[in-house]
């Protein structure tokens, strides 16, 4: 599903202006330690798979519908690799649709099934070894989530503040 009824709905209210979107994004690693990158259907970009989060909807069950819709597989989240939003994440689509994404990243496996492109969203994917993504036309919000999160890491990660606040 290219487009939840929810944000047909919003659409039709705010037309194209910046609508701030929670979402989610799958870190897909298989046994060998390779990351599943996801090439998007409507640009070309390679990226993280993920989405948006629908209203009434946890993240993890966001995360889980995403990989069904987009790869048809079933996955099992393991940890939040991070959070991250702010200007990396503003995205124009095609059609003048303006979102910044506020998204939960996830590590995860798959549980069952075999990955397979939808034909709506992924024109394919592909399996690549950490750091590859660097040869590749990686979506800028993708690289600059890949850039920061780290798969053995015991806490999320996350931008820090640009100000704190403080003297």
């Amino acid at each position: 599903m290219a487009i939840s009824a929810y944000l047909k709905w919003l659409r039709q209210r705010v037309g194209h202006a910046l609508v701030l979107m929670p979402a989610v994004t799958a870190v897909i690693v298989d046994d060998e330690g390779r990351i599943l990158l996801a090439e998007d259907i409507g640009t070309g970009w390679w990226t993280l798979p993920g989405g948006s989060i629908d209203p009434g909807e946890r993240p993890a069950d966001a995360l889980v519908r995403e990989m069904r819709e987009e790869l048809g597989v079933d996955v099992e989240p393991t940890a939040v690799l991070g959070v991250f939003g702010g200007p990396e994440l503003v995205i124009e689509y095609r059609n003048g649709d303006r979102v910044e994404y506020v998204t939960t990243v996830f590590a995860c496996r798959i549980a069952a099934g075999d990955p397979m492109a939808d034909g709506e969203e992924v024109a394919r994917f592909r399996f690549i070894v950490p750091g590859d993504h660097e040869r590749m036309r990686v979506a800028p919000w993708a690289r600059h989530v890949l850039a920061r999160i780290d798969l053995g890491a015991s806490e999320a990660r996350f931008d820090p503040p640009l100000s704190s606040g403080l003297p």
